[in-house]
């Protein structure tokens, strides 16, 4: 069962008031207080307050008048997963650990080996052998110890697992620890306060391990708690590829829990996860705010790749067009309206996959 962080939101609230923030650095730190390590302790490269860009021409092609972009390629080692890297190695540091271990599709073994790097601890890395090249390259450069597999990232998993204990690693594995959650929370955080404290109607997220999708939803409870927004949530979007969907089988099933994809295949290596550890947080998280799950080809998303880039001047990985593929099948389905506030999320660059565009 997955750990989750609480805090004294009580005596947060006391201390700390939205309007505060004004006046803090631009990085996911600026949230300190609802993170779990004292200022002192933070290993951070500068990660987290990743722009919100407005899309009003992809907008405009698709019907929608309020269409923004939150472009995680910003974060310091190209994607969203530098945010929940920085604070489980800042953690993991505190509390004694030397040796820090994650399986990975590619862009947490990036984002660890590089923050661990900062921390000056090891880090020990299992990837599929046929991962990304650049993510492979950026562990090699930060001095990872990278093991290449035969398999996918639950092959990696079970190896992780079969050597921690007498290797003496920690597992940084999604939902394996607590604090990872806690750094990518501070997307919803971000998007509150960059929206002027509200939420919009929908929130399209790209899902490997969903540990964003689980992040934000803690977030909006921390939130309401705090005062700083009320009880309205977005219609939560899971987005999948069609050769890895086990999030959205089970929630058109109706099913508490998603069984793990077989032959999994798509050319977006982060959604590349048959059997994601918190399926059943994801999928209660879908039915209670209404939202949805959907699966897009690697076609379409690598075709959206190139429009966004015409249209907008981005940059997107697989895994964020993905969200613009999903979308376009939203508006045909009626499911996003014209007058909705949709947040697409780009998890990370596409620069990491220049090999799909030879």
């Amino acid at each position: 069962m997955p750990l989750l962080a609480r805090y004294d939101l009580h005596a947060v609230g006391a201390k700390l008031k939205r309007e505060d923030l004004r006046f803090r650095e631009p990085s996911m730190w600026r949230y300190r207080e609802m993170l779990p390590a004292p200022e002192s302790a933070v290993v951070t490269l500068g990660e987290g307050f990743t722009p919100l860009l407005p899309a009003p021409r992809l907008g405009a092609a698709l019907g929608l008048s309020k269409l923004w972009i939150k472009d995680e390629s910003a974060n310091p080692t190209g994607s969203f997963k530098g945010r929940g890297m920085a604070a489980a190695v800042t953690m993991a540091r505190l509390l004694g650990a030397r040796k820090l271990a994650v399986p990975s599709a590619g862009n947490a073994a990036g984002a660890l080996a590089a923050y661990a790097a900062k921390a000056g601890l090891e880090a020990h890395i299992a990837m599929p052998r046929d991962v990304p090249p650049a993510n492979r390259q950026e562990c090699e450069l930060a001095g990872a110890h990278v093991t290449l597999l035969d398999g996918l990232i639950t092959d990696c998993g079970r190896w992780v697992a079969e050597r921690k204990i007498a290797e003496g690693w920690f597992d940084v594995s999604t939902l394996k620890e607590p604090y990872r959650i806690e750094g990518k929370k501070t997307l919803g955080l971000e998007l509150a306060e960059q929206l002027g404290w509200r939420l919009p109607e929908v929130i399209v997220y790209p899902t490997g391990g969903g540990t964003g999708l689980i992040g934000m939803w803690k977030a909006f409870d921390e939130m309401e708690q705090l005062g700083w927004i009320g009880t309205k949530r977005p219609r939560m979007v899971s987005v999948q590829a069609e050769g890895c969907a086990p999030i959205v089988k089970a929630f058109r099933e109706n099913r508490t829990q998603a069984d793990a994809w077989t032959n999994a295949s798509t050319q977006a290596a982060g959604l590349r996860v048959p059997k994601a550890i918190g399926d059943f947080i994801m999928l209660d998280i879908l039915q209670r705010s209404q939202g949805t799950a959907i699966a897009v080809s690697d076609d379409d998303m690598l075709a959206d790749l190139s429009q966004v880039g015409r249209q907008e001047g981005l940059l997107m990985a697989p895994e964020g067009a993905a969200t613009v593929s999903a979308l376009r099948k939203l508006r045909q389905t009626g499911f996003v309206q014209s007058s909705d506030e949709v947040i697409l999320f780009n998890t990370a660059t596409g620069l990491k996959y220049l090999h799909l565009f030879p």
